[in-house]
């Protein structure tokens, strides 16, 4: 009840900015800020329900109005770049989504877009934003050695050297990109400097997407490297820790979590306790979720019990209900 109330609510609330007809409107800060509440309402919802064609769609109409409202409306040079800002956020939440129903062609085509967008607005946070998801997009496709080039930009990137949680960020797409290249002693130098610059952040204004890289995400972060180096052991470990410190209302990311760990313990034999794990991840899944990254990894779990050949009751019974993850 109180998922549907909430969706409602982002559907029949906001989302309304009217684009001026006729004589030129002058936009201003006002203008701004009702765009910004769509967006923040549009980021809200994802959280929750993860990739759904409904927030992608929401999101690249959102950036439409923006681009509309810039080419009918007379804009001072500071309310232009916010817009532009706003616009290229807009799309790359759209290419986000895609990401997490796993469609990163569709991703590439939304971050095209964002890429003009974000260059127009002079901002280096949504540069930065722009090229982390074309690097996730690239390690979706199994392009490594892109990903590891969009992380190396964004470690460089201005955005990077002016706060320490873009360098950590920075570092932590490197790290998980070199480890999946096999460069082992590369991939933990980068994890070090992730800490070493995540210990060094301090409270400053930044773009509303990076909030979600707080203690619980650079945990859960570390564990993809560690899982990527064969380290399944550690992996656990930092997975407990995410699942420990996720903050409310993350129920997208709380399922996906949950799904690693179920895999992590999988790769370690655990399979009995695996099978329980993977069994919570399916209910934390809200219905309607879009996150096909939840169900692809309880899928690659079910594919190492189902080669394990174990006949325990805990295994035959949840690689039977979890069929719908084939």
């Amino acid at each position: 009840m109180q998922r549907r109330a909430f969706v409602n609510a982002v559907g029949g609330a906001g989302l309304s900015l009217a684009i001026p007809q006729g004589r030129q409107k002058r936009l201003g800060i006002s203008d701004v800020d009702r765009f910004h509440q769509d967006y923040v309402q549009i980021l809200q919802e994802d959280r929750v329900v993860g990739g759904t064609r409904r927030v992608e769609n929401l999101a690249i109409e959102l950036g439409t109005r923006v681009q509309s409202a810039l080419t009918t409306g007379a804009v001072s040079s500071r309310v232009r770049d916010m817009l532009h800002r706003l616009a290229a956020d807009a799309m790359a939440a759209a290419a986000f989504a895609a990401l997490d129903a796993s469609s990163p062609k569709r991703a590439r085509a939304h971050l095209d877009k964002a890429m003009t967008l974000a260059g127009l607005s002079r901002d280096s946070q949504t540069r930065y934003r722009v090229w982390d998801h074309l690097m996730l997009a690239s390690s979706m496709r199994e392009n490594h050695a892109e990903a590891a080039a969009a992380a190396d930009v964004m470690k460089r990137s201005t955005a990077a050297r002016c706060d320490p949680l873009f360098a950590s960020l920075g570092h932590m797409r490197n790290a998980n990109a070199l480890a999946r290249l096999d460069q082992r002693t590369d991939a933990l130098r980068a994890l070090e400097l992730a800490e070493k610059h995540f210990g060094r952040i301090a409270q400053s204004v930044r773009s509303d997407w990076i909030s979600f890289y707080g203690v619980a995400e650079f945990d859960a972060l570390s564990s993809y490297v560690w899982t990527a180096v064969g380290e399944h052991g550690r992996a656990e470990f930092c997975l407990h820790r995410t699942l420990s410190a996720i903050p409310e209302g993350m129920a997208r990311d709380r399922a996906l979590f949950t799904a690693h760990l179920s895999l992590a313990q999988v790769r370690q034999g655990e399979l009995e306790l695996g099978c329980a794990t993977a069994r919570k991840a399916s209910a934390l899944l809200l219905p309607g979720s879009g996150s096909r990254r939840t169900a692809k990894t309880l899928a690659r779990g079910r594919e190492l019990l189902i080669a394990s050949g174990s006949k325990a009751p805990e295994v035959t019974g949840w690689t039977e209900e979890s069929r719908q993850w084939i």
